[in-house]
């Protein structure tokens, strides 16, 4: 496995946005949280993140291929912010977030703490989320009766 990051732009945006809704239909489809669900943003959306000063967004390729993206959004304080993360559906499972992690944590240095959300109810999402370090805040919202989004942070040792 040969994971690496590419750091991308305006010029990408179609391709992010392409590979977001192929990622997230499969949730848009069994949770119907049409208000909230990545797959439902318009191209606008993405281009309007990736103008942002203090957002990162990366193409993740394995052997060049690319197989999803991450967005890191920079906070005050040396606090970072991971959303949306996503992998295409015939990669994941394959350890490739992980690995993502890695590089972005070590990329990212400086940081004091990470941020991020994820489904409460897609339990492979949680456990790798934790698996990685990641603690529940205990901030939760309700999206729907079948739904909930749960809050996770990250405290780096010595800092």
């Amino acid at each position: 496995m040969d994971i690496s990051l590419f750091r991308s732009g305006l010029n990408e945006a179609s391709k992010i946005h392409e590979m977001q809704i192929k990622a997230f239909i499969p949730l848009l489809n069994k949770y119907r949280d049409y208000e909230t669900n990545p797959a439902n943003e318009p191209l606008e959306r993405v281009i309007d993140r990736l103008k942002q000063a203090y957002t990162d967004y990366y193409i993740i390729r394995n052997s060049n291929i690319s197989v999803g993206a991450i967005r890191i959004q920079r906070k005050d304080n040396n606090i970072y912010r991971v959303g949306p993360v996503f992998i295409l559906p015939e990669y994941q499972g394959k350890g490739i977030a992980q690995k993502v992690f890695s590089i972005i944590e070590d990329k990212y240095n400086d940081a004091r703490f990470w941020e991020l959300d994820t489904i409460l109810q897609e339990q492979g999402n949680c456990y790798l989320y934790e698996k990685l370090g990641y603690r529940r805040t205990g901030e939760i919202k309700q999206i729907n009766d079948e739904m909930t989004i749960v809050s996770y942070e990250k405290h780096l040792k010595g800092l």
